[in-house]
């Protein structure tokens, strides 16, 4: 039998957790992990754009910068759909010092149901306020992101913005962005002041925890180098997946996959 994962979040992380709905664990992967992701992230999106097929993986390009001279990471926004069968983006989604945090936070029985590699490109749209949660129409309201800094995420090339303690707020109306060129799928929360909001920076490695409910956004991209994450989102194992039902039609980017049971990984 597989040893349960042992309870890893600090005082301070519960605490930020508790009052604040995110916390950041630094140094959480190392550099080599992060340019593997990197590497396969970049090797993905030129297959891409090369007419082949990388499914069930697949690839949201960036309106603003999509030109065939491009190479494709220099085109695509987004990988969606990593987490179950391409190996390097399986074993971050299943890291067990990952799975530990999730288990504090979910309980022992736990899904990755959905994995999205981001390319925020020089000159691309920031994403307006906005709670993950609005896109997971589930029968439960706790689901987790989790946020790993590939690049750094510097003062001007688009990094986080949260507001603290929006975690306990239900799921807001939101609006479509109606910026021209906004990617597939911007919306913006418009009724709510987002006073005391928090710029979070991160190094490569750095892994920011947030609650699905928790209103965060980007900025526009103004810098020169393209600002990379590896973020996977977890929720417990009987969640009810009601996307369908509300939408007309099941969400092209969920995949559940059950990486915990009884705190032992799968």
């Amino acid at each position: 039998m597989t040893r349960p994962i042992a309870t890893t979040l600090t005082p301070t992380e519960k605490n930020d957790w508790e009052e604040n709905g995110f916390f950041v664990r630094r140094g959480f992967a190392s550099g080599p992990t992060c340019r593997k992701l990197w590497d396969r992230a970049v090797e993905l999106a030129r297959a891409e754009v090369a007419g082949e097929s990388i499914a069930p993986a697949y690839v949201l390009r960036e309106t603003r910068l999509d030109q065939p001279e491009r190479l494709g990471e220099e085109r695509a926004s987004k990988i969606f759909r990593l987490h179950r069968d391409d190996p390097t983006f399986h074993a971050g989604a299943t890291d067990p010092e990952l799975l530990a945090i999730m288990a504090d936070l979910l309980g022992p029985d736990v899904d990755c149901f959905l994995s999205q590699f981001i390319f925020k490109q020089p000159g691309a749209l920031g994403q307006p306020w906005h709670q993950d949660a609005f896109y997971f129409p589930f029968d439960r309201d706790l689901q987790v992101g989790a946020w790993l800094a590939i690049t750094e995420a510097g003062a001007e090339n688009s990094p986080l913005w949260v507001l603290p303690g929006s975690q306990t707020e239900a799921v807001h109306d939101a609006i479509t962005d109606p910026r021209p060129d906004a990617p597939f799928g911007y919306v913006e929360i418009v009724d709510h002041e987002m006073d005391g909001a928090e710029r979070v920076l991160m190094q490569p490695g750095d892994l920011l925890v947030f609650h699905g409910h928790l209103m965060h956004r980007s900025t526009d991209h103004e810098a020169g180098e393209v600002r990379a994450a590896m973020v996977y989102h977890y929720a417990e194992s009987a969640t009810v997946d009601r996307t369908e039902q509300i939408w007309g039609q099941p969400s092209p980017n969920n995949d559940w996959m059950t990486v915990l049971r009884d705190h032992a990984p799968v």
